[in-house]
């Protein structure tokens, strides 16, 4: 076929439209693996023995700003949750048994919470009769930082700062202990 068949063939207004049609379709697949390929670049995933992310956070029930590299020297559990979250309400009870028990022992929780509405993320921590400190995310920029998904999502950091595990859904209780007792501080 010359270049006489060929421009014959592209006269066609059906066959015209099947090769753009073909021919955008690749140029945006392209263009999203490209973008795709790019963030993950730009923003690793945070893996065990990564140094966790500094961040601050006001309190909800203090005036009082939690910032991650104050507590090196402790334990930490970072857990993200929302109230709309059933699993996330499931596990609020384990967390704060054992948070009476492993506080004086090194251990410290930090709740993010990615709810909206301030007053809903009050309400549920005086429902549940919290005691650990409750930190608003309200912009999603630590769940971002800290490429969060799905909820619950909780990070176990070591007292030098490092992240030794990372745990997707649900905490049962003697798995929440098993995981305290992995980043309890040496005295």
């Amino acid at each position: 076929m010359g270049s006489e068949g060929v421009f014959q063939l592209f006269k066609n207004k059906k066959v015209r439209l099947i090769f753009r049609t073909v021919v955008l379709t690749a140029l945006i697949a392209a263009t999203i693996a490209v973008i795709y390929l790019n963030s993950l670049k730009d923003n690793p995933v945070l893996a065990e023995g990564d140094d966790a992310p500094n961040f601050m956070l006001e309190r909800l029930d203090s005036n009082e700003v939690i910032e991650l590299d104050q507590l090196k020297g402790k334990g930490v559990m970072i857990n993200f949750w929302a109230t709309y979250c059933e699993p996330c309400k499931k596990e609020m009870p384990y967390m704060e048994e054992l948070y009476k028990e492993y506080q004086d022992k090194g251990i410290e929780i930090v709740a993010v919470s990615v709810d909206k509405n301030r007053m809903v993320i009050e309400n549920f921590y005086n429902r549940f009769d919290l005691s650990f400190p409750l930190v608003h995310d309200k912009k999603g920029t630590i769940m971002e930082l800290y490429q969060v998904q799905p909820l619950p999502t909780s990070f176990f950091i070591n007292p030098d700062g490092t992240i030794e595990r990372v745990v997707k859904g649900p905490l049962t209780l003697d798995r929440l202990e098993t995981y305290f007792k992995e980043i309890l501080p040496k005295n």
